[in-house]
């Protein structure tokens, strides 16, 4: 590296970014690979992904002044094996490890400020737009032309000491650094377990990623109902997915989960508006809205095959004014089955109003009326 970009990465580094790199801005060659995955639509409800493609091929889109990106990686804790046993049956929910805390976007976003601070300052004057999954960047990308890693077959990006438990941010700027870093390489070999261990089978050859089947995609940016077909496999996650970074070996070191990440259900799916927004204000969390992680909650706890949750489910059945938390509990209720849990369907379908919720309802009493 040259003085400016070993100055650079000592800023970063006094950040707590673990990982630096530098590279030539230039046109990506993804332009065929991606308009292919957005024409199968593979994006699914992400429509953000189909706006302004070509500033996500070549940021000079953004800024015709940018020559080069410096690229940050910064971690996370990465989780361990859950410390419940049996989540059916203490009926405790999963979040993925990156939305322990404070939201990532503002915490990763206020560092990399400072970085671009450090730059202001060695470089007086020198343009930086800063990014942290916030716009039409192909983070991972650029992090990869930079050296930082490589694409693992779980999609994201390897790096043989962090693995991948980390938060990308890029730094572009209008100065002339980084060049063209030699590839990091490709350390996945023969390896396949993302792949086979998916629950959903979101993962194929080739490294592609099937959002519309994917987890974390369902808990989190799909904002209607979830297949029934996919409900099953979705397992106790409530919000995200760790299982493809769990399962590779490049992760596992350094696991340490917290108690928050579990969750126990019942709670969640009593949060009124005011309880969810005290809750998650300052969280990744947020994102999905109550709705959607109340949607979430309601699914797992079918998933328990606990009857202990047939109570809240009733009552989410019977008090929950969102329409689609309402047809998510009726889903539960008749994957758990049982008299009570009838009951409580029969008389919900009495009452109820929207369409889709009164399926659900119908749904759920003709499958255990067989």
């Amino acid at each position: 590296m040259t003085g400016l970009e070993n100055e650079i990465a000592a800023a970063a580094r006094a950040q707590g970014f673990v990982l630096v790199g530098f590279t030539a801005l230039r046109r990506l060659p993804r332009e065929e690979f991606y308009s292919r995955w957005l024409a199968d639509g593979r994006h699914g409800e992400m429509a953000y992904l189909a706006r302004d493609p070509e500033r996500r091929f070549d940021p000079r889109g953004l800024d015709a002044r940018l020559r080069s990106v410096i690229s940050l990686g910064f971690p996370y804790q990465a989780p361990a094996p859950s410390r419940v046993v049996d989540w059916r049956g203490e009926m405790r929910g999963r979040i993925a490890s990156y939305a322990l805390g404070e939201d990532y976007h503002d915490r990763v976003m206020a560092l990399a400020r400072s970085v671009a601070a450090d730059l202001e300052r060695l470089r007086p004057h020198a343009l930086a737009r800063l990014y942290v999954d916030t716009g039409p960047v192909f983070e991972r990308e650029w992090a990869a032309e930079a050296s930082l890693g490589w694409f693992g077959k779980n999609t994201n990006l390897l790096n043989r000491t962090h693995g991948s438990y980390f938060f990308l941010a890029e730094i572009f700027t209008d100065l002339e650094l980084g060049g063209a870093p030699a590839p990091y390489g490709d350390f996945c070999g023969t390896c396949r377990r993302c792949i086979d261990l998916c629950p959903t089978g979101a993962l194929e050859g080739g490294y592609v990623m099937e959002s519309r089947r994917c987890i974390s995609y369902l808990t989190i940016e799909l904002r209607g109902a979830i297949a029934p077909e996919l409900r099953p496999h979705l397992g106790n996650w409530i919000f995200g997915c760790d299982i493809c970074q769990e399962v590779c070996p490049w992760n596992e070191e350094g696991r340490n989960q917290p108690s928050e990440l579990e969750p126990y259900l019942p709670d969640l799916l009593m949060l009124d508006d005011e309880g969810f927004r005290a809750r998650f204000r300052n969280s990744a969390i947020k994102r999905t809205k109550r709705r959607g992680l109340l949607r979430n909650v309601a699914v797992a706890l079918g998933n328990t095959g606990n009857p202990d949750a047939v109570p809240v489910l009733a009552q989410a059945l019977r008090r929950e004014p969102e329409p689609l938390v309402r047809a998510h509990a009726a889903w539960a209720l008749g994957r758990l089955g049982g008299d009570a849990a009838m009951r409580a369907l029969r008389k919900a379908s009495a009452i109820e109003a929207d369409p889709a919720a009164a399926a659900e309802i119908a749904a759920a009493l003709s499958l255990r009326s067989r």
